[in-house]
C-alpha cells in the first residue's frame, strides 16, 4: 500500500468490505485474510473497549531479555510519538516504552498500559494479532486496522522466538502516526528482535553454566551418585580427543542427547567401534538457583578390556544399575574411565533430538518422493513421507489442471488427491472428491500469499470452520486440534496444497514443524512438477501419436485386418501400422518403430509413415522401398544432429520396419525387413510358424542391402505383425514371450478381432515399458471367375480382339452398360503396349471393388501423359484414360511393367 491523499491503507476498500463487497486484489492478502476473520468472529469496527488482565509476569525471562533493547530503541526514537511495546504469545502486553514521554498524559489506557491482550480474535486487525497469525513480521497502516481507533496510526511488529524451540516467546511492536512511516523501520526492528533472542539463549546457557557447576561441586564433596571417589572426571573434550574416535564421539554425543530428553536416571549401553562398548549414565542435578537438569557421564573400560566384549546383563535384560551407577575414575579398582558428554536441560535435548529427527525425515523425503512421473502417486509419497513422523494426517488437493499435465494458478476448485494417516477412519473428504475452498480458509490463505499457514488450535481457527462446520465438528470430535497448510509451488505454478494435521500428540504444531512442512512439500513441488511436464508431453505425444495412426482402415477384401495400439506406460514411442491398398486388389502392410520415446520419437514416425505411403503409392517392390526409407532416415539423421551438436538436437537414431505386400489374385505374400521382429504365420490347419525373413539392419544405418522374400499363402491363413513392446520385458525372456505368442495364435478360426484380444492378454506385459502395436490380417483369395486374362502378340489388328473378348466377359459379369467404357480404356492401352512396348503383352481384367484394368509388357519404358497441341495428332490417349478412370497407374514387375487403371462399377456403368 502506498500514500494516498493525507491517508495510507485501502480506505475505501475497507468501506467496501464493511458493506458486504468483494475487495479481491485491493487489499494485501494477509490483510484481507484477517479482515474476514474478524467478520467471522462478529466483531465490530467500532469496539473500544480491550480485555485486561493482571495475570502476566512482568519480570520473567522474555522482560528481563528485552529490557535493554526496549531502552535502546526508546532512545533512538527519543522526542518521536513512538510507541515501543513488547506482547507475549497470546498478545498480552507486558512493556510500553515511548518516545515521548509525555505521551503517556494523552493516550488511552488501552495504548498506554501493560496488560491489556491484542490477540486477533478479540482485538480485529492489528499489528500484534496479525504477527501472532502470520509467525511473520507484518507492517499494517492505517485502514487496514480493522477497528476504527487505530485508523490514523501504522505499526510494524515482529515475532521473538526462543532460538531452541522455535517457538513464539512474544511480538516487538513499533506503533506510530502513519505519517512517520519509514522504510528504515523493518531493519530495524529485525535486529531489535535478534537482539532479544540473543539475550533468551543467553539465558540459557547462563543456566547450563549453573548445572556445570552444580555437578562439578558435588563430585568434589562426594563422587557422583553419592560414591567417594578419588579424582576427578575427564572433561568433555579431554574424553572425546584421547579415548574415542570422530565416527565414536558422534554416535556417544546422538545417544547421549537422547538420554538427556528422558529427563530421568538411566543408562544404556553404545557399542563403538573395534568392538568396543561405552556405559551411559544420566542422572538429574540442580544448580544453586533451583535450575533442574541432566548431567551425561560415560564410563569407558580401560586399556586392557577396551577390546572385550559388550558385558552380559543379568537373564539378557538391562544392565543392572549398580554397575552402571557406580563409576570409577581413570586408574580406579575396576579399571573404568569416566568422562563428561553432556550436562543441560532436558528440553533443551528434545530439542536437539527433534532437530536431528527433522533432518533425517528430510535425508530421507529425498529418496522416498519422486520415485515415478505420477502426479498422484508423487503425491501419495510425499503423505506417506510426513505420517506419522510431521503430521498424524495429510490430505493433499490438486487442480485438475495439474492432474492433467496443464498449468493452473490461484484457484478455488481443487480434487482430492490424497488422504493419509494413522486411522482409515478419519472422516477427512474422500479421494476424488471436488473441493471448493473459501476465501477464509487455510488453504485459500496459503494459495494466496505462496506460504505455508499454521493453525496451532484448529477450534479457534474459525476462517477453517467457516468452509463447512458440520464437517469441521466431526473432525475436531476425532481429536483434529492443529494443522498446517502448504502451497505446492515449483517454478512459480500452483500444483496444490498439502494439509498436515495432528491429533495424537496433544502439542500443537510449532514454527518448527511449519518449516519442516514447507521444505518436505518443497521437494514434492518439484517432483510433481516433473511429473506434471512429463504427464503434459506424454499427453501431447499419445495425442500426436494416434492423429498420425490410421483412424480408420481402408476398404479393401484381400485381407480381413484387426489391429491394436497400445502406448508404454513410461512414455510414448514411434510404433504404428498400416494398411495401404495397393493396385491389382494387393495391400500392403506396415509396421514400425522409430527407436525413443517422447515427441520427437512421435513427430519422427509420422514423418516415415508418410514417406512409407508415398514410396508404396510408387508401387516399389519391399526391399526396394526399404532401401528409399533407408537413405531417407540417413538425411533426417544428419539434418537432425549433424554437426550442431550444441544445439539441443537428440536427432534421429534409428527404426525398424517391416514391410509385406498380399496378392489375393496369386495368393502369394512378398516381404522384407529391416531389424524387426519376425511376423508369424497362422495356417489354416492351425500350424503357427515364426516366419525366418532375412532380418535386414535397422533404417538409419546406410548403405547395407535388404532382401525380400515371396511365399505362397493358404486362403483364411493368418499374418502376424508387431513391434518388439509386445515380446520385450525385462521380467521374461524374449523366447518365453515367443512360445507363449505360438500357444496363443494356435487357434485358426478365430477373427483378427478376436487374436488381437487374446494375443495382448496372453502376451502383453504387465507394464509395458514400450509401446505395442499389433496387425492381424487374415488372407482372402480372389475367386477365379472375377478374373480375366489375355495373352497377344505386339500387332495392332488384335487390339479389336481384345476389345471384343472384353466386351463379352463384361456381358458374363452383368456389366454391359460398362462395355463402351472400358473398350475405350483398353484400347488406349493396348495400343500403347503395342506400338511402344515389348512383347509378350498380357490383358487382364478383375472384378473386384471396382472394375481393374491391366496391360503388362515386357518393356520398363513408363508412359506419360503430356498436354497434346491442337496440331498435334496422338498423345491424348492417356488424358482420355485419366479421365475414364477413378485412378490410374504404373507398377514395374521383374518381367517388365503394368500398366492399370480403375474404374468404379457405378461410374463405369
Amino acid at each position: 500500500m502506498g500514500v494516498v491523499g493525507d491517508h495510507i491503507g485501502p480506505v475505501r476498500s475497507r468501506d467496501r468490505f464493511l458493506h458486504g463487497e468483494s475487495v479481491e486484489g485491493s487489499v494485501r492478502s494477509p490483510i484481507l485474510s484477517s479482515w474476514q476473520r474478524c467478520r467471522l468472529l462478529g466483531l465490530s469496527p467500532d469496539q473500544s473497549e480491550l480485555p485486561f488482565t493482571e495475570d502476566f509476569d512482568p519480570d520473567g525471562p522474555l522482560v528481563r531479555a528485552a529490557g535493554p533493547v526496549l531502552d535502546r530503541l526508546q532512545s533512538i526514537f527519543a522526542g518521536s510519538q513512538m510507541n515501543i511495546c513488547l506482547a507475549d504469545g497470546h498478545g498480552t502486553v507486558l512493556q510500553r516504552r515511548f518516545g515521548d514521554k509525555a505521551l503517556l498524559r494523552h493516550l488511552a489506557p488501552i495504548q498506554s498500559v501493560p496488560g491489556f491482550v491484542f490477540a486477533e480474535q478479540v482485538a480485529g486487525t492489528n499489528g500484534i494479532g496479525l504477527t501472532l497469525a502470520e509467525r511473520r513480521l507484518v507492517q499494517v497502516y492505517g485502514a487496514e486496522h480493522f477497528a476504527e481507533r487505530s485508523q490514523s496510526s501504522a505499526c510494524t511488529a515482529i515475532p521473538v522466538r526462543d532460538q531452541l524451540s522455535g517457538r513464539i516467546e512474544g511480538v516487538l511492536c513499533l506503533g506510530y502516526p502513519y505519517t512517520d512511516a519509514d522504510p528504515a523501520l523493518v531493519p530495524l526492528v529485525r535486529r531489535a528482535a535478534e537482539a532479544v533472542e540473543r539475550r533468551l539463549m543467553e539465558q540459557s546457557s547462563a543456566r547450563e553454566r549453573g548445572l556445570l557447576q552444580a555437578y562439578l561441586d558435588a563430585d568434589n564433596h562426594t563422587g557422583p551418585i553419592g560414591g567417594a571417589l578419588d579424582g576427578h572426571p575427564l572433561a568433555m573434550d579431554e574424553l572425546f580427543q584421547s579415548e574415542l574416535d570422530q565416527p565414536d564421539q558422534w554416535i556417544l554425543k546422538e545417544k547421549a542427547t537422547e538420554l538427556m530428553s528422558s529427563a530421568q536416571l538411566a543408562a544404556a549401553e553404545v557399542p563403538l567401534s573395534h568392538g568396543r562398548w561405552v556405559t551411559l549414565v544420566s542422572r538429574p542435578v540442580t544448580s544453586s538457583s533451583g535450575v533442574e537438569g541432566v548431567v551425561i557421564e560415560a564410563l569407558l573400560p580401560e586399556d586392557t578390556d577396551r577390546h572385550a566384549p559388550a558385558p552380559t546383563p543379568a537373564h539378557g535384560g538391562a544392565p543392572a544399575p549398580a554397575a552402571a551407577g557406580a563409576p570409577r575414575t581413570a586408574g580406579s579398582a575396576d579399571g573404568t574411565v569416566r568422562g563428561l558428554v553432556l550436562v543441560g536441560e532436558p528440553e533443551v535435548g528434545k530439542y536437539a533430538v527433534a532437530a536431528r529427527r527433522r533432518l533425517e525425515l528430510l535425508a530421507e523425503a529425498s529418496n522416498r518422493i519422486g520415485t515415478t512421473l505420477d502426479v498422484a502417486r508423487t503425491a501419495w509419497e510425499l503423505a506417506e513421507t510426513a505420517v506419522p513422523r510431521l503430521a498424524d494426517f495429510v490430505t493433499i488437493d490438486v487442480p485438475e489442471a495439474v492432474l492433467r499435465g496443464e498449468e493452473s494458478g490461484p484457484t478455488t476448485e481443487m480434487h482430492r488427491t490424497v488422504v493419509h494417516g494413522i486411522r482409515e477412519d478419519c472422516p477427512f473428504y474422500p479421494v476424488g472428491e471436488q473441493v471448493t475452498l473459501r476465501p477464509t480458509t487455510p488453504h485459500m490463505r496459503c494459495q494466496a500469499t505462496g506460504q505455508p499457514v499454521l493453525e496451532p488450535d484448529l477450534k479457534a481457527a474459525f476462517g477453517w470452520i467457516a468452509q463447512d462446520p458440520e464437517h469441521a465438528e466431526r473432525l475436531l470430535a476425532h481429536n483434529i486440534h492443529s494443522l498446517i497448510t502448504v502451497p505446492l509451488l515449483a517454478r512459480g505454478v500452483l500444483l496444490g496444497i498439502a494439509s498436515f494435521y495432528r491429533s495424537q500428540d496433544p502439542a500443537p504444531f510449532g514454527d518448527d514443524d511449519r518449516a519442516l512442512a514447507q521444505e518436505l512439500a518443497a521437494r514434492a513441488a518439484l517432483c510433481i512438477d516433473n511429473a506434471r511436464r512429463y504427464t503434459r508431453e506424454h499427453t501431447l505425444a499419445l495425442a500426436l501419436q494416434r492423429s498420425l495412426l490410421p483412424r480408420g482402415l481402408p476398404e479393401q477384401d484381400a485381407v480381413e485386418v484387426a489391429h491394436r495400439y497400445l502406448p508404454a506406460e513410461s512414455g510414448v514411442g514411434g510404433d504404428w501400422f498400416d494398411v495401404i491398398p495397393l493396385s491389382g486388389t494387393r495391400v500392403a502392410l506396415l509396421v514400425g518403430d522409430v527407436v525413443g520415446h517422447g515427441l520427437h520419437a512421435a513427430a519422427t514416425m509420422g514423418r516415415l509413415r508418410t514417406a512409407a505411403r508415398n514410396f508404396a503409392e510408387l508401387e516399389l517392390a519391399p526391399d526396394e522401398l526399404l532401401t528409399h526409407l533407408d537413405n531417407l532416415m540417413v538425411r533426417l539423421d544428419r539434418e537432425e544432429g549433424g554437426d550442431n551438436a550444441t544445439d539441443g538436437s537428440t536427432g534421429i537414431v534409428g527404426a525398424t520396419f517391416l514391410y509385406a505386400i498380399y496378392d489375393p489374385t496369386s495368393q502369394t505374400c512378398t516381404m522384407a525387413r529391416a531389424g524387426h521382429p519376425p511376423p508369424v504365420l497362422v495356417l489354416p490347419d492351425g500350424t503357427v510358424t515364426l516366419l525366418d525373413l532375412p532380418a535386414g539392419p535397422p533404417l538409419g544405418l546406410g548403405g547395407l542391402p535388404f532382401e525380400s522374400v515371396e511365399m505362397q499363402l493358404p486362403e483364411h491363413s493368418q499374418l502376424v505383425l508387431y513391434t518388439d513392446g509386445l515380446i520385450e520385458d525385462r521380467h521374461r525372456d524374449i523366447d518365453v514371450a515367443l512360445a507363449a505368442l505360438r500357444r496363443v495364435l494356435a487357434d485358426p478360426d478365430r477373427a483378427p478381432e478376436d487374436t488381437c484380444r487374446a494375443v495382448l492378454d496372453a502376451v502383453a506385459p504387465e507394464h509395458p515399458a514400450d509401446d505395442i502395436a499389433l496387425l492381424v490380417a487374415r488372407t482372402h483369395a480372389l475367386p477365379p471367375d472375377r478374373i480375366a486374362t489375355w495373352d497377344l502378340p505386339a500387332d495392332p489388328a488384335l487390339v479389336c480382339e481384345v476389345r471384343a473378348a472384353a466386351t463379352a466377359q463384361l456381358s458374363r459379369w452383368g456389366l454391359d452398360e460398362s462395355a463402351f467404357a472400358t473398350e475405350l480404356l483398353l484400347s488406349e492401352l493396348v495400343t500403347n503396349a503395342v506400338r511402344y512396348g515389348t512383347a509378350p503383352i498380357r490383358v487382364r481384367l478383375i472384378r473386384d471393388r471396382t472394375l481393374i484394368c491391366e496391360v503388362h509388357d515386357a518393356s520398363s519404358t513408363a508412359p506419360r501423359m503430356r498436354h497434346a497441341a491442337i496440331t498435334d495428332e496422338g498423345g491424348r490417349g492417356l488424358f482420355l484414360v485419366a479421365q475414364l478412370a477413378q485412378a490410374w497407374g504404373t507398377r514395374y514387375t521383374t518381367a517388365g511393367k503394368v500398366i492399370w487403371a480403375e474404374c468404379a462399377l457405378d461410374a463405369v456403368a
